[in-house]
Order: structure tokens, then C-alpha cells, then sequence
């Protein structure tokens, strides 16, 4: 990076933890940036797996789950942020008669890049049904930056950052996940010093 403080827009890429990140909630992990601008952060955590999966989900939304595909999947930790509150990153459903940007659910942001989020019980409900998006990670919490606040984590060497790859977030088993997004810079983790950003 150059020496100014042109703007870095990171939507749509991954945050890889350095091996100095030490924050318990952060450590060794990938995070997908829903968003990002001047006024801060939002992402997920991917490689985090809860202790519960999405059967487990449903029966405590009293709702069945009509997907079998999904049945043993973890719920993931996204992040430290409202971790009651679950949040669905999935593959674009668009509505059919309307104009291409707006979701078929009620609470979605729409990411550049392809994918959405959804925050809306309408998502769980069509995967109930056995519709739905046909590739989702359901996460409790997400992960949160004040404006300016990733820039300097960045600047302290925490965090390597990549385009994100969705065969990383949705096909590649969760242990991989973090080897597979350094694998994306050319990286493997032995070539990262803990040391960095301390020198």
C-alpha cells in the first residue's frame, strides 16, 4: 500500500487473522466482510463451528427442516456481536419480477460480489419447506468495526486480507477453510512469522 489514506473498500473479501492476533474470539480465523465504508465493518466468521447444528437450529425456531443437505451442518460463531441473533449468508435468490439488486427476503443486504445476507426468519422458513437458497452458512453474531477501526488493525499487520472466493465459504470443509484462504495470497501458515507488525 501507498504511503495516502485513499479509501480501501473490502466488501466481498476475506480477513485471514495473523498468528500475532491473540484475541480469543478472532484467533486463526476467516472473516467474510459483508460490509465495508467509512463508517465501519461488518463481517462473518467462517471457520468458527459452534457446538450445534442446524437441526438443532430449527427445532429451537419450531420450524422442521426440509433439507437433508443441511441437517448436520454446524451453526456457525460469526462473530462477538449479537450472538443471539442469527444471521444467513447465502447465494443470491432474486425475485423474479422485480428488479435484479432486491432479495425475495425481508431483511437482506445485497453484497457486491454475489452473495447475500439475511437476517429475516422468511430464509429459515423456506428452508423448512425444503426450498431456499441451495448454498447457506447460518451463523449466531457477527463481527463488527467502528470507522477507521479495521484501517488500523490493518496498519498493525492482524489481519492479511484477499478477494473472497465462494468455494471457500460454502464447499471447503470447515478445518480447510483457513489454510485454503492463505492458499489465495500464495501463502502457507508456516511462512507467517507471529512476530509480524512487532519489528
Amino acid at each position: 500500500m501507498s504511503g495516502d489514506f485513499a479509501p480501501i473498500n473490502l466488501t466481498h473479501h476475506f480477513l485471514i487473522a495473523m498468528p500475532g492476533l491473540e484475541d480469543a474470539a478472532f484467533a486463526r480465523s476467516v472473516v467474510y466482510v459483508c460490509e465495508h465504508n467509512e463508517r465501519g465493518a461488518l463481517g462473518l466468521i467462517i471457520n468458527k463451528p459452534s457446538d450445534i447444528n442446524l437441526k438443532f437450529l430449527f427445532d429451537k425456531v419450531e420450524l422442521p427442516l426440509g433439507r437433508s443437505d443441511l441437517l448436520l451442518s454446524p451453526v456457525f460463531q460469526g462473530g462477538p456481536v449479537q450472538v443471539d441473533r442469527g444471521f444467513v449468508l447465502h447465494e443470491p435468490t432474486f425475485a423474479q419480477s422485480e428488479k435484479p439488486a432486491e432479495s425475495v427476503y425481508a431483511s437482506t443486504m445485497c453484497i457486491p460480489g454475489g452473495l447475500e445476507i439475511t437476517t429475516s426468519k422468511d430464509v429459515l422458513e423456506a428452508l423448512s419447506t425444503g426450498a431456499g437458497p441451495r448454498k447457506v452458512l447460518v451463523s449466531l453474531g457477527y463481527s463488527a468495526w467502528g470507522g477507521g477501526q479495521l484501517e488500523s488493525e490493518l496498519g498493525d499487520n492482524s489481519w492479511l486480507t484477499v478477494d473472497a472466493d465462494i468455494a471457500v465459504i460454502f464447499d471447503a470443509p470447515v478445518e480447510q477453510r483457513y489454510d485454503r484462504a492463505l492458499a489465495l495470497l500464495g501463502l502457507q501458515v508456516w511462512m507467517l512469522s507471529p512476530q509480524a507488525g512487532h519489528g
